[in-house]
C-alpha cells in the first residue's frame, strides 16, 4: 500500500503541520533569524515578529502578553509550570492535588515533588474519565500550594469541568491557583476561564513541534525551579527559536478560526465511529464521556485482544491510530487512564481524526477494523456472536437537489437493496423531505430513525434522513 493510501488517525500525539504555519515559518526564517534581544536592525526585526506572536497566543488563550512566556515543548512548559509555581507558594505549603488522569508530565513531576519532601492527593474519576468539581476541591487543604487539571483528557477525549474547580478553589480561604495542561483542547475549544497558569503545546494544534506554552497570571506568585535568565520574563531559560514561535502563533490563529466548522464536521464522524463500532466489532466498549469530550477524538477497548499487535495490524492496513493498552510500543505497564477510569485497558484504540478527514476515510477505517480484530483474535478460537442489533448492510442515496416527492421515491425503490435491519441514509435538501420521509416510513412500517447533519455523509449541504429496513 502506497503512503498516499494510507490514514493518519493520530491527531492526539501531533497534527500534521497546518498550511499557515509552513508559510508562516518560511517567511520567519528570512525575517526573524536574528537574536530578539539585540538592538540592531535584524534584532529588532526578529523582537517585533516575537511580540506580535505572543500577543497573539495571549488574546486566543485568554491572557496578557506579558503574562506568556514560550518554553520548548508542552512537556517543559507543564514542568516548569509546576515546579515554579509550587517555588513560589512554599511559605503556604508544599501540598500538590492533581487528578488521577493527568499526562505524564503531571504525574513524573509529582513523583519528583514528593521525593524532596512534597505532598500529593490523587483525585479520581468516573468510569467516563471526569472529575467532580466539588470532590477535587475537597482535596485541598489550608497549605495546597498548587493544584493541576488538565482541560481535556489525551488519551479518551474527555473535557473536565474546570471553570466549575476553579471557582471552588479560588473561594477557598486564601484560594488555591489552578494549572491548566491545556495541550489537547487550546488549538480547537476557546481557553477555559479561572486559571492561574494554563500550558499547551503547538504540535498539537498543527503548529511545529518544539514550541511549547507557559501562561503565568499577574498576581500568581512563581519562582523558577531553573537558574535565572534575562529570557522569557526569567521562566524559560535559553535562546528562544522566533521562526518556530511565529508560525506556531500564526497556525494557532487560523484553527482557531477555523474551528467552529470543523469541530462541527469532525463531530458528525466521531459520532459515526462511536456508534458503528460496537455493531462492528464483538465485544468492544466505548470508553469516555459521551457529552463532554473533545470533537476529533474517540477511543475503544477490544476485549481479547492485545493492543500492541491490534495496533500493528493496523498499521499493515495503512491505519495509523494509538493506544492506551497495556502493551504499546512505548509502556509495559497499563495506561494510569484507563486504570483510573475502571475500564479494560487491554486491546485499547484511541482514533483522533486531523482537520480534513472525509467520510470515505472513516468508512474505510470502520470497513477495515472488523476484518483485523477478528484476524487477531482467531488463534484463541473463540466463538463470538456479532453484536446483537447490528445493521446487516448500509446504502447511501443521493437526493441533494432534488424536489419532493423525488427523495421518497429513490427511497421506497431502493430500500429493497439492504436486508432487513439494513440502513438507508437518504441525502436531501428539500425541507418537504424533512416531514416526507417520516411519513413514509410510518405508511410502510419502516423504522424513521432520525436525521443528521448530511456533511457526515461527506455533502456539503442538506440532512441525512436515516431509515432502518423493517421488512
Amino acid at each position: 500500500m502506497s503512503s498516499t493510501d494510507s490514514l493518519y488517525f493520530d491527531a492526539a500525539s501531533t497534527a500534521p503541520l497546518h498550511p499557515v504555519a509552513r508559510q508562516a515559518l518560511t517567511a520567519a526564517l528570512d525575517e526573524g533569524w536574528a537574536d530578539p534581544a539585540r538592538l540592531y536592525r535584524s534584532g529588532r526585526q526578529a523582537r517585533m515578529l516575537l511580540d506580535a506572536a505572543r500577543e497573539t497566543v495571549a488574546e486566543l488563550i485568554g491572557a496578557r502578553p506579558d503574562e506568556v512566556s514560550f518554553t520548548g515543548s508542552g512537556t517543559q512548559a507543564v514542568q516548569l509550570g509546576l515546579l515554579g509555581a509550587l517555588r513560589g507558594r512554599r511559605r503556604t505549603g508544599r501540598h500538590l492535588v492533581h487528578s488521577a488522569v493527568e499526562h505524564s508530565s503531571v504525574l513524573h513531576t509529582a513523583e519528583r515533588w514528593e521525593t524532596e519532601g512534597g505532598e500529593v492527593a490523587v483525585v479520581p474519576v468516573d468510569r467516563s474519565g471526569r472529575v467532580d468539581a466539588a470532590r477535587f476541591a475537597a482535596a485541598a487543604r489550608p497549605d495546597t500550594a498548587l493544584a493541576v487539571l488538565q482541560s481535556a483528557n489525551h488519551e479518551v477525549g474527555t473535557v473536565q469541568p474546570v471553570a466549575e474547580t476553579a471557582a471552588l478553589l479560588s473561594g477557598l480561604p486564601g484560594g488555591v491557583p489552578l494549572l491548566v495542561d491545556a495541550a489537547q483542547s487550546i488549538g480547537r475549544l476557546p481557553g477555559p476561564d479561572g486559571w492561574s497558569l494554563l500550558t499547551a503545546s503547538a504540535h498539537k494544534w498543527g503548529g511545529p513541534a518544539g514550541v511549547g506554552v507557559l501562561a503565568v497570571r499577574k498576581g500568581v506568585r512563581f519562582n523558577s525551579a531553573l537558574p535565572a535568565d534575562e529570557r522569557e520574563s526569567g521562566r524559560v531559560p535559553g535562546y528562544v527559536n522566533v521562526p518556530a514561535i511565529v508560525a506556531a502563533a500564526a497556525s494557532l490563529r487560523a484553527v482557531r478560526a477555523e474551528a467552529q466548522a470543523e469541530n462541527a464536521r469532525l463531530h458528525a464522524l466521531v459520532e459515526r465511529i462511536r456508534a458503528r463500532v460496537p455493531q462492528l466489532v464483538p465485544e468492544v466498549e466505548v470508553v469516555g464521556d459521551p457529552v463532554h469530550r473533545l470533537p476529533h477524538l474517540v477511543t475503544f477497548s477490544c476485549l481479547y485482544v492485545d493492543g500492541e499487535v491490534l495496533l500493528g495490524e493496523l498499521d499493515r492496513a495503512g491505519i495509523a491510530v494509538s493506544s492506551g493498552s497495556s502493551c504499546t510500543s512505548s509502556t509495559l505497564t497499563p495506561s494510569h487512564v484507563l486504570a483510573a477510569m475502571g475500564v479494560l485497558t487491554e486491546g485499547n484504540v484511541r482514533v483522533s481524526l486531523p482537520p480534513g478527514t472525509t467520510e470515505a476515510q472513516v468508512d474505510r477505517f470502520l470497513a477495515v477494523l472488523p476484518e483485523v480484530v477478528a484476524r487477531v483474535r482467531a488463534p484463541l478460537g473463540l466463538e463470538l456472536a456479532p453484536p446483537a442489533g447490528a445493521p446487516a448492510e448500509q446504502l447511501v442515496l443521493d437526493a441533494l437537489g432534488k424536489r419532493c416527492p423525488l427523495p421518497v421515491i429513490e427511497l421506497a425503490k431502493r430500500i429493497g437493496d439492504v436486508p432487513p435491519g439494513g440502513l438507508v441514509v437518504v441525502l436531501a435538501d428539500d425541507e418537504a423531505a424533512r416531514l416526507d420521509i417520516p411519513a413514509w416510513c410510518e405508511m410502510r412500517a419502516q423504522a424513521y430513525e432520525g436525521e443528521a447533519p448530511a456533511s457526515a455523509y461527506g455533502a456539503d449541504r442538506g440532512f441525512a434522513y436515516l431509515v432502518r429496513r423493517v421488512s
